[in-house]
This record gives C-alpha cells, sequence and structure tokens, in this order.
C-alpha cells in the first residue's frame, strides 16, 4: 500500500461492521441447527468434510464486503509534477567605490578583496536576475551592462583592482549613482535596484549625489546604501615606496559621510548599512538578498491513478465464487 491514498478513507468506519455480522452469523447458525440426545451417534457420522466447510460461504461473503468497503474509499496513487516559473525580475547594478582609501586594511586583506568576495556569493544566490556593475573613484564608468550572464559578471567582479590610472582618485558618489542610474532607467524590469557601496565621503565628481537621488526616485529605483569601514582609525594607503613600489600604510581616521548615504536611501526608500567587519559585510549582503526576493510561480500538476476498480473486481469475485459453491457444491446442505 506505499504511495496510496484514499479520497474516501470515511468508509474504512464501514469495517465496525464485520464483527457484529460474524457475532450475527453464530447465533443464527446456533438458532437453526437442530440438536438431537441418542445413546448412540456412529450410525450417524458421515465420512464427507463439506459440513465442516459451510462456514468458508459466511467467509467468502465477508471477503466480498470488505474489498467493495476499500474500493468505496478510492485508493489512488499520485504522481506531482511542478514547473516554476520567474514571474517577476529584479534588475540589480552595484555601484563599488574603487578609490586609493579601498585598499584600507580594516577589513582583512583589505576593504575591496572583501567587498569582492561577498559581492561574488550574492551575484551566485541571485540566479533569476540580471545584474550590472559599475565602479567610481572621482570619475565612474559601467564595468559590465545589466546581464543575465553570471558567468561574464563574476569575471569582471573577480578583476577588479585600484588603477590610479585609468580613474581619477578620489570619492564621486554622485557620479557613481549617476552612471549606475543611467544603466537601469531604460530596464522594463518590475523592480530596479542599486547598491551603492562607499568608504569616504563625497569629494570629487561633478554631480551631486543629493540630485542623483531624486533622479533615482523619479525613476522607480531603490538604492540600499552601505558605508564600510570600522569605527576609529584604520590602516590606510598614503604613497608607494619608491624603492620597492608598495603601498605605504599609516593609521588614519575612518570618515563615512553617513548622513549622506542615509539620505539617499531614504529618498529612494531604500536602507542605509554599515560595514565595520568582513562578518558585518557579509551579513549585509545576506539581508538584501532577503529583502529583494524575485516572485516565482509554482503550477503543480497531479496525475491520479485510481485502483478502486481492482477492488471492485475483486468483491464481485469473492460474490461469484460464494455463489457459485452455494448453487453447486454446498447445495444439498443449505
Amino acid at each position: 500500500m506505499n504511495n496510496i491514498t484514499f479520497l474516501h478513507p470515511e468508509f474504512f468506519w464501514l469495517f465496525l461492521v464485520l464483527p457484529l455480522a460474524i457475532a450475527w452469523y453464530i447465533w443464527k447458525r446456533n438458532q437453526q441447527t437442530a440438536t438431537l440426545k441418542i445413546s448412540e451417534t456412529k450410525a450417524f457420522k458421515s465420512t464427507s468434510i463439506l459440513p465442516k466447510l459451510k462456514p468458508l460461504l459466511f467467509v467468502l461473503r465477508l471477503l466480498a464486503l470488505s474489498a467493495l468497503i476499500v474500493a468505496l474509499a478510492r485508493p489512488r496513487t499520485v504522481a506531482v509534477t511542478a514547473k516554476s516559473k520567474t514571474t517577476r525580475g529584479i534588475d540589480i547594478v552595484m555601484a563599488i567605490d574603487v578609490s586609493g582609501s579601498m585598499l584600507a586594511r580594516d577589513l582583512k586583506p583589505d576593504r575591496l578583496e572583501a567587498l569582492k568576495r561577498v559581492a561574488s556569493k550574492f551575484i551566485q544566490d541571485r540566479v533569476n536576475d540580471r545584474i550590472g556593475l559599475v565602479v567610481y573613484a572621482g570619475e565612474s564608468y559601467t564595468r559590465t551592462p545589466v546581464t543575465s550572464d553570471k558567468t561574464m559578471v563574476q569575471h569582471s567582479l573577480e578583476t577588479i583592482q585600484y588603477d590610479d590610472s585609468i580613474l581619477q582618485d578620489g570619492t564621486g558618489i554622485g557620479v557613481g549613482l549617476a552612471t549606475a542610474i543611467n544603466r537601469l532607467k531604460e530596464s522594463k524590469a518590475k523592480s530596479r535596484v542599486i547598491i551603492l557601496l562607499t568608504d569616504g565621503v563625497n569629494n570629487s565628481g561633478t554631480i551631486d549625489p543629493r540630485m542623483a537621488a531624486s533622479i533615482a526616485k523619479e525613476y522607480g529605483i531603490k538604492v540600499y546604501t552601505i558605508g564600510i569601514g570600522t569605527n576609529g582609525t584604520a590602516a590606510f594607503p598614503v604613497g608607494k615606496n619608491p624603492t620597492t613600489g608598495q603601498f605605504v600604510f599609516r593609521n588614519m581616521p575612518v570618515e563615512i559621510d553617513e548622513a549622506l548615504m542615509k539620505e539617499i536611501a531614504k529618498t529612494t526608500d531604500g536602507k542605509y548599512f554599515r560595514a565595520t567587519s568582513n562578518k558585518k559585510l557579509e551579513e549585509i549582503y545576506t539581508e538584501i538578498n532577503k529583502l529583494e526576493t524575485t516572485e516565482i510561480q509554482e503550477q503543480k500538476y497531479f496525475n491520479y491513478d485510481e485502483k478502486f476498480k481492482f477492488w471492485v473486481f475483486l468483491a464481485l469475485g469473492f460474490l461469484m465464487f460464494e455463489i457459485l459453491l452455494r448453487q453447486t457444491v454446498f447445495r444439498s446442505f443449505i
């Protein structure tokens, strides 16, 4: 009976009638059996076993009734197949600060590498969404357009590094946000999101971050802002050793314009986060992953295989066998 369900299991209560039927049969049989007292029964003994097998007729009727009860309960097996269809996609642009301060070592091994590791897992988890990358410092550019090709996005993310020969150093939050908006303003997705990360204060660029936030609001783009950096001081790169070409680090105060980041998030109905450690950064991206869920419509198909016919035929078989025996073998004893 594995994998079998019953559409009307309440019919199994009828099995309670069977003990009553057995009791009635025994009582009726005793009532119908005549008794005769004689001194010797040797002359009446019969070699036929048919009288002893007469209760078989009642057993066959009970079996027929039992099979009929099972048939009424409608046994059946069910095979379930499910098909999922994404009904609401999300387009996401990650705007990443790549200024020199992202090499600070308050996160391990540094802020930029810590971000790349966490963002990579975030991209991997967004299997149903399109993602793009924008990098900015004093200037900004689109590193990867919004695409569903996660392999390309992952490779582009892995190869991000600080290079002052490509972008003017500084922190242009406004230009970074504006470039991300340009990537999403023509999007037909039901939901559009920017994850804007910085570790400093807006000190460069030609676009006011608040104006950019207002434009994002007009386009219905939500902005999650993340300030990355520990509280207090951190080891910042302040120059390069002329002999080795390696960065020289010095402890300096961590300054993040949290008021601006909170204002951008509030204007666009987003949320501001502060990542003061690797663990906190992971928790932030996990929370954003939960906040921006993709709606999936699941359709289930049920294929039922009815099994009651077998039990109906079994009941008829028992009943026909009883009638056959009653009309042939046991006819003279009934």
